[in-house]
Formats: C-alpha cells, sequence, structure tokens
C-alpha cells in the first residue's frame, strides 16, 4: 500500500507548523500571505489559534501556445512577471508573447479573482511588515517566486516562505531570495504536489470566501 507524505492539507499545516518559530511570529504579527487556494487552506490551519492577519496573493499561469500543462512564466496582482527562462529558450517563446498574456491574464482571471474573493479590496502595502508566503508545495516554484517578488518590491521588514514539501533545487533557488525557507521534505525527484497528499481535494469558492474573509 502506497505511503503518503500527508493525510491531508491539515495534516500538513501541523507538520509544517512543527518547522516554525510560532512564539516569534505571535510576538513579531507576521503576515500569513497564501499564493495558492492549497496554501489558503494551510493558513487556515495554521492560524485558527494564532489570529495572525491572513490574505491571498493572486497571480496566473502562463503557459506555452499549444500546451496548457507546461508553464512558462507567472503573473502576479501587482503585474510582477517571473519567467521560467530554460524553456522560453527551449520552446523558442517570444518575450512579445509572454507579455501579451500576462495582461490578458490579469485582466480576465486576476482582477475578477480580486473581486469575486476580496469585493475589489486591494492587497494589503507589506511595507515594514514581516511576510510569510505559504503553498501547499511547488513544482515549477514560479508562483512562489513571483509572490517573493511582489512582496520585495513593497520594502518589507523580513520575507520568509512556508512549503510542506518541495523539490530540493527550488529551494536551493529560492534561499538566496528569502530571510529563511521552513520545509517539512524537500525531494530530489519531485513528482507533482498531489502526489505527497492522500486526499487533495480542491478548494471551493465558498471556502476561499471563508478563508480571505472579505
Amino acid at each position: 500500500m502506497r505511503k503518503f507524505m500527508f493525510e491531508n492539507r491539515e495534516d500538513a499545516a501541523l507538520k509544517l507548523k512543527e518547522q516554525l518559530p510560532i512564539e516569534q511570529m505571535k510576538s513579531e504579527k507576521w503576515q500569513l500571505v497564501a499564493v495558492s487556494s492549497g496554501g489558503l487552506e494551510i493558513i487556515y490551519h495554521l492560524n485558527r489559534r494564532l489570529k495572525l492577519p491572513q490574505d491571498y496573493l493572486f497571480s496566473a499561469t502562463i503557459s506555452a501556445p499549444k500546451n496548457a500543462n507546461c508553464e512558462l512564466a507567472r503573473v502576479t496582482e501587482f503585474e510582477e512577471i517571473v519567467i521560467n527562462e530554460k524553456l522560453v529558450k527551449a520552446f523558442d517563446i517570444k518575450l512579445d508573447y509572454i507579455y501579451g498574456e500576462a495582461s490578458r491574464k490579469h485582466e480576465e482571471k486576476i482582477l475578477s479573482s480580486i473581486y469575486k474573493y476580496r469585493k475589489g479590496r486591494h492587497f494589503k502595502d507589506m511595507e515594514s511588515e514581516t511576510v510569510l508566503l505559504i503553498d501547499e508545495g511547488a513544482e515549477s516554484g514560479l508562483k512562489l517566486l513571483g509572490a517573493i517578488k511582489t512582496v520585495l518590491a513593497m520594502n518589507p521588514k523580513a520575507v520568509y516562505v512556508a512549503v510542506p514539501v518541495i523539490p530540493s533545487d527550488i529551494l536551493e533557488g529560492l534561499e538566496p531570495l528569502a530571510d529563511e525557507v521552513f520545509v517539512v521534505s524537500s525531494l530530489q525527484d519531485y513528482v507533482d504536489t498531489e502526489s505527497y497528499y492522500r486526499d487533495f481535494e480542491s478548494v471551493t469558492d465558498t471556502q476561499i470566501e471563508t478563508y480571505i474573509g472579505a
């Protein structure tokens, strides 16, 4: 019988919590920021007793022209763009395509998500704040990279990352950019995030609205 790393996101949150400096988080009033809907559920389970400020930084994937499963880049709600340079060069993708798709995704997907889930409320300015970016896992790392780039542009006091499971090469790439990265497990042969959870149901619209509390 296959053994999963986590039973569900609640289990992942409990295991991740063991890696976090909880007392420091409470005393410094860290801002918890999800970079995905799954990360938002992780925050919900982490934060039920901590009661720290929490939010969701929206972003959208930019896929290869003929392969929706191939993520070339990512754009955040602040129109920050991060690109997988190796894939873009390998597929000979023009930057005009990336920027055009980024503009389209921002207008069609991200703005609608902001109005739907946050009722139009802007993401909080993180200047001088201590921020913890959270996801349920990482494959390309672009969601986390985009979030780090976006938050760093706001001049925060510090930026941390927490993720239950992550590829070891992505972890190495994130470590120089964040003050610290908290993980339960880093893997060399990463398959996909879903593979490490027994229960990996999609987070519903109702759950997102509840977690954000807009």
